[in-house]
């Protein structure tokens, strides 16, 4: 039966860690390799739910996208992050994390982003939105995509579209008054592409976790702004994830968290 490390590993093939950003915390982050996996449940955020779901299923991994933890100096049940992190080693249970990796990847999180927006489909890629730096491999580590629709379209017929595929609960934008055509993206909090973005000569820029400033400057340079929510813009990658997991290891139960969803809610 595969062990922890040897899924471990072939995350490192999907998402190599030379692709995430210095200041990120990616990989094996908590528990025991050499731990034999019947399951694994995947998500997008190692919460308190998520581990009382993968205690009651019987998972012995969890692999998400967002890191546990950034930093640690000590690991106590008196904090959040502690308690989570006592609770999954005191029910056997290990975490992979692949976060900016993941994002930047060829298949990853920004490339599923980039088909639901609408400018990748069978017959267009989009392009990476910035260059951070170059693999030895060539490719390019970009933490956005760029890309053209099939044609122009309103900015409320694009909103409109873009919450019923992202299956968001509400989308805060500025409308600059153009037609959307040329779309820039960055899965999840990507504000630093903003610059990136403008270079791209794009008309409509989706992203989230948008400041104030951010939109009173989309006013100004007339392009479309639109936050589409943190979790509806990564938490794409999952089921992209789950696929992969359930090729490569057919005797493990690869399971998508059922208690994770949206916790920003829209009055």
């Amino acid at each position: 039966m595969p062990n922890v490390k040897d899924i471990y590993e072939f995350m490192r093939k999907i998402a190599p860690e030379e692709m995430a950003l210095d200041t990120d915390n990616v990989g094996f982050l908590v528990g025991t390799g050499e731990t034999e996996v019947s399951k694994v449940l995947v998500c997008l955020d190692i919460t308190s739910d998520v581990i009382s779901e993968a205690l009651e299923i019987g998972a012995q991994l969890i692999v998400a996208h967002h890191p546990l933890f950034f930093s640690l100096k000590t690991v106590t049940d008196s904090d959040i992050t502690g308690s989570k992190i006592v609770r999954l080693l005191s029910g056997g249970i290990s975490a992979i994390c692949m976060h900016t990796n993941l994002d930047a990847v060829k298949g990853g999180v920004n490339d599923a982003l980039a088909v639901v927006v609408g400018i990748t489909d069978d017959n267009r890629n989009a392009e990476p939105l910035s260059d951070h730096r170059c693999l030895d491999t060539g490719e390019v580590v970009s933490l956005g995509r760029v890309g053209y629709l099939t044609g122009p379209c309103s900015m409320p017929d694009y909103l409109a579209r873009l919450k019923k595929a992202l299956n968001v609960n509400g989308l805060r934008y500025h409308d600059a008054g153009r037609d959307v055509y040329r779309v820039a993206i960055s899965s999840g909090g990507g504000s630093a592409e903003w610059e990136n973005a403008l270079k791209s000569d794009c008309d409509t820029f989706v992203t989230a976790d948008i400041k104030y400033h951010l939109f009173l400057e989309a006013k100004e340079r007339g392009i479309n702004l639109i936050d589409a929510g943190h979790f509806s813009t990564e938490n794409l990658v999952t089921d992209i994830l789950l696929s992969k997991l359930k090729a490569a290891f057919p005797t493990i139960d690869s399971v998508e968290s059922k208690v994770q969803n949206q916790t920003i809610n829209f009055f």
